[in-house]
C-alpha cells in the first residue's frame, strides 16, 4: 500500500530537531558578521487563505519545531505547550489540528505565505525583521533572552563586557531572534564572537549540544532555560542580553479574520492588568506552563538522554506488535498506528459509550472474538487490521489514495452508510469512486431531505469526513517523525534528509 499516493506532490525536505552535531561557518564581531540579512525574508507573496477557508477545510495547520515545548510524542500521544494551547483554539473553532514540522532546509515563513501551514506556533519572538513577512497574534507570553553556558567552561562570563574578553563564541541560528539582538550589541559597539549553526538546531536542541559539550555557548529564552536545567546537567546560566520579548503566534498578514478570532481567543488565556505591568493568566495556561515549564516525570523522561536514544523512531508503546500484524497482512503500519491513536489514544482498556473495546474500537458483536480477549492489545490489533485490510480489499478496483480514504471511512462509518453515500453520489451525476463526492454525500446524509430516503437513514456524516482527514494528517506527521529519527541515526551524514510530500 503506497499512503504516500494520498498526499500531493509537492517535494520538500525534512531534518533533524534535536541532537545535531552541525555546525556551519564561524563569524566574529563585527568584523565578518553579515547584518545584512537576518534569513528570514520570505520568497513567497502569501496566499489567499483566511479563517472562511481553513474554516471550509476543517483543518487548521500548525507549522513547528519537533521539541518538549513546541510539539513531540510521548507513550504515542501528541502533547507539547504550543500544540496543546492551539489544539484547544482548533477545538472551539470545531476545526482538526494538523502539524507541520519544519526541517532543517526550510524556511517556517515560507511555509506559512505558500499556505502549507496556517500559523507558526514555535515560541517565536516578536521582531521587526518578522513582522516583515508576516504578522503576529497578540501575545501570549513574555520571555528574557540569556546567554547560557556550558558547564564545562572554566570562565563563565556573568557580564557583557567579560563575555568581549573571553572570545567565547555564541552559537545561534540565523533565523533566531537571538540572532538578531546579538547583531544590535555589535552594532553597540560589544565584541562578541557570533557561531551561525544549522537551522536544524532550534533552541532546545542547541542546549542539548550544549550540556553534551559540544557548543560553549549559547542564547536561550529564560523559560526554556529553566526547564532544560530541571533535568539536563551541563548548563550554566549567563547574562541577560534582553528583557520582556514578547511571545505570539505568526500567521499571513492577509488573514484578517484569523487574526481576530486568535487574538479574542488569546485574551482569554493572557493579557496584562491596567494598573500592573504583570500578565495575567487564565487556569487553563497556567496549568499548561506548569506541565511543560516546571517539574514534570514527563520533561525528564524527555530529557534523559538515555530514553532519547532508545525512544528514536518510536511512535507508541505498540510499535512492534503493529509491524508485525501490519507486515503479515500487507498493511502500512503507520497508517494503522495513526488509526490506533485516533481510536483509543493507546489506552488499551479504552471503552466506549457505543460498546466498542480496545485500542482499535471493536465492536464485539461484529467478530467472533471472546469479549475479554478484546483487552489484549496483540489480539485487537490483529482483530482491528484484519477489518481495515477487508474494507481496503473491498475497494481493490480503487485507485490507493481513494481506496484508503474509503477503508477508513467504512471502518469508522460502516459498510451500509457508505453504501447510501456512493448511491446519493450517483444521484447527483458525480462519481462515486473518487473520496471528495463520498464525503460530500456523507455530509449531506446528515440532513433529512437527504437520509429520509436513504437505505440506511441518518448519518454522522462529519464524523467520518473528519476521521479520514485527521488520521491521514497524524500519518504525515508521524513520518516525518521517522524521518527525523533515521537523520539521528545515519549521524546526520544528510543534512538535507529524505523527500517528503508538502501540501498548500
Amino acid at each position: 500500500m503506497n499512503v504516500n499516493s494520498f498526499l500531493p506532490k509537492k517535494n520538500s525536505f525534512l531534518a533533524v530537531v534535536i541532537l545535531s552535531f552541525f555546525l556551519v561557518h564561524c563569524q566574529r564581531g563585527g568584523d565578518a558578521a553579515d547584518h545584512s540579512r537576518s534569513g528570514l525574508l520570505s520568497q513567497y507573496e502569501p496566499v489567499e487563505k483566511d479563517f472562511a477557508e481553513i474554516k471550509r477545510g476543517g483543518v487548521l495547520r500548525m507549522i513547528t519545531y519537533y521539541s518538549s515545548n513546541t510539539y513531540f510524542l510521548n507513550q504515542g500521544l501528541e502533547v507539547g505547550f504550543e500544540y496543546e494551547l492551539l489544539r484547544e483554539f482548533a477545538r472551539e473553532n470545531d476545526l482538526a489540528l494538523e502539524v507541520i514540522i519544519v526541517g532543517a532546509d526550510e524556511n517556517p515563513f515560507d511555509l506559512l505565505n505558500q499556505g502549507v501551514g496556517d500559523v507558526i506556533a514555535a515560541n517565536y519572538t516578536i521582531t521587526d525583521e518578522r513582522r516583515e513577512v508576516a504578522k503576529f497574534t497578540r501575545p501570549y507570553n513574555i520571555v528574557d533572552q540569556m546567554i547560557v553556558y556550558s558547564a564545562d567552561l572554566p570562565s563563565r562570563p556573568q557580564t557583557l563586557e567579560e563575555l568581549e574578553i573571553s572570545g567565547i563564541p555564541i552559537s545561534v541560528r540565523r533565523n533566531s531572534s537571538y540572532y538578531n539582538r546579538l547583531n544590535q550589541l555589535i552594532d553597540d559597539g560589544y565584541d562578541i564572537q557570533v557561531d551561525i549553526i544549522s537551522e536544524g538546531l532550534d533552541t532546545e536542541a542547541a542546549l542539548v549540544q550544549l550540556a553534551s559539550g559540544n557548543l560553549r555557548a549559547t542564547v536561550a529564552d529564560d523559560n526554556m532555560f529553566h526547564a532544560a536545567n530541571r533535568y539536563m546537567e551541563g548548563l550554566y546560566q549567563g547574562p541577560v542580553i534582553a528583557e520582556a520579548d514578547t511571545i505570539a503566534w505568526a500567521i499571513r498578514s492577509n488573514a484578517p479574520d484569523l487574526e481576530t478570532r486568535m487574538n479574542r481567543f488569546l485574551y482569554k488565556h493572557f493579557r496584562f492588568v491596567d494598573d500592573d505591568d504583570r500578565p495575567r493568566r487564565s487556569t487553563f495556561l497556567n496549568i499548561l506552563r506548569r506541565k511543560y515549564f516546571e517539574q514534570s516525570r514527563q520533561m525528564a523522561d524527555y530529557y534523559n538522554p538515555d530514553w532519547q536514544y532508545q525512544s528514536m523512531g518510536i511512535i507508541s508503546p505498540y510499535d512492534d506488535i503493529v509491524k508485525a500484524v501490519s507486515e503479515n497482512l500487507g498493511l502500512d503500519w503507520l497508517l494503522v498506528t495513526a488509526m490506533i491513536a485516533q481510536e483509543s489514544g493507546f489506552n488499551p482498556d479504552a471503552k466506549s459509550w457505543a460498546g466498542a473495546v480496545g485500542l482499535m474500537q471493536i465492536m464485539p458483536q461484529f467478530v467472533e472474538t471472546p469479549y475479554e480477549d478484546l483487552y489484549d492489545p496483540y489480539i485487537n490489533i490483529q482483530v482491528g487490521s484484519q477489518i481495515i485490510k477487508d474494507h481496503k480489499d473491498h475497494y481493490a478496483y480503487m485507485d490507493s489514495t481513494n481506496q484508503i480514504a474509503f477503508a477508513l471511512a467504512t471502518y469508522n462509518v460502516g459498510i451500509g452508510h457508505m453504501a447510501d453515500a456512493r448511491r446519493l453520489a450517483i444521484d447527483r451525476n458525480r462519481d462515486p469512486n473518487e473520496w471528495e463526492n463520498i464525503s460530500d454525500s456523507l455530509l449531506m446524509l446528515m440532513q433529512h431531505r437527504y437520509y429520509q430516503n436513504a437505505r440506511y437513514g441518518f448519518a454522522r456524516g462529519i464524523e467520518p469526513v473528519r476521521y479520514v482527514e485527521e488520521i491521514m494528517n497524524r500519518y504525515r506527521t508521524y513520518e516525518a517523525i521517522l524521518a527525523l529519527a533515521e537523520q539521528q541515526r545515519a549521524g546526520f551524514t544528510n543534512l538535507a534528509g529524505p523527500q517528503l510530500n508538502r501540501r498548500p
